[in-house]
């Protein structure tokens, strides 16, 4: 039986201004469609839902989806607080969510807003992971690090999942590739191009030998964006947007401009190259939410995933 399983995520882009109707619209659409999870982005500056408190709605709304990050910022947040929302997240879905984290958006009013200085982002990450998972899988925790301390503390109600919930990480990065190999359970970087993506993972699975772990194999996915049909006016926009986000790379190959089939031949790239779990987010809204998540789950995610 094929691991593949492709998500979706409005992303910061197409979910700008998303009220409660198409918020609720969304979730009923990606069930009736046969969608395996939904993912929420993380903008404090932009006009999208805080992920957090999405989910937890998403949660109580929907019957099947799993739920997941793309990406939740790690650092900035007190991680007992946060193992404590993540553990009543994962009680009340009955095991369906992923904790994706990631160190924060490269927007520097982003990044400042959540109170943590840059050269701080990964060490508080690192050492925030390894509390959250003694949180959810040990009593009785007694944690001395250079960010937080802990004594004696016991978190209730632990997650359903056993051992506990993924926690998978965005980046690409080599310290974000050494981060997953280190910490972290799955990965699901943004921004990627096919061709230099087994690269990273053989540095992540490198890392983690290292450190005396694994990465289950089907541990490995991506977050591949894409511009919807009918909205060719915004390709020389956001074209220009990745160049200069990643400039060492063709923008062609990290977003698809030129539909279903191209999208679906983008994530069977991915699949050869060691990626089975695939978040799929377009860069602006689509013209009709309805015929987009139908026509792509009949066109792109049921032949991949069967």
């Amino acid at each position: 039986m094929s691991k593949i399983k492709v998500g979706f995520g409005p992303g910061v882009g197409a979910a700008g201004g998303m009220g409660a109707e198409d918020f609720f619209g969304l979730i009923d659409t990606l069930e009736r469609a046969g969608w395996d999870s939904i993912w929420f982005s993380e903008r404090l500056g932009g006009d999208i839902l805080d992920p957090l408190a999405a989910m937890g709605v998403a949660i109580g709304y929907s019957q099947r989806l799993k739920f997941g990050f793309s990406v939740l910022v790690l650092p900035g947040r007190n991680p007992v607080v946060l193992a404590k929302e993540l553990a009543t997240l994962d009680v009340l879905s009955k095991g369906r969510i992923v904790a994706a984290f990631g160190l924060g958006s490269p927007l520097p009013d982003e990044s400042a807003a959540f109170g943590v200085s840059r050269k701080e982002r990964a060490g508080r990450t690192d050492e925030a992971t390894r509390l959250i998972t003694k949180l959810w899988t040990e009593d009785n925790v007694t944690f001395e690090g250079k960010y937080y301390t802990v004594r004696d503390f016991t978190l209730r109600p632990k997650p359903v999942q056993t051992p506990m919930p993924d926690i998978w990480f965005g980046g690409h990065s080599e310290a974000a590739c050494r981060r997953v190999g280190r910490v972290g359970t799955g990965w699901l970087p943004s921004f990627v191009a096919p061709s230099e993506y087994k690269t990273k993972v053989d540095l992540i699975k490198a890392e983690a030998e290292r450190n005396g772990r694994e990465i289950e194999w089907d541990h490995y996915g991506a977050l591949v964006a894409y511009i919807p049909p009918g909205r060719e006016d915004v390709k020389e926009t956001v074209m220009s947007v990745l160049s200069a986000r990643r400039p060492e790379v063709d923008a062609q190959q990290i977003v698809v401009t030129d539909g279903d089939e191209a999208l679906r031949a983008k994530l069977e790239e991915f699949v050869t190259q060691g990626a089975s779990k695939f978040v799929v987010v377009p860069a602006v809204p689509p013209a009709d939410w309805d015929d987009e998540l139908g026509r792509l789950h009949e066109s792109v995610v049921r032949p991949l995933e069967s």
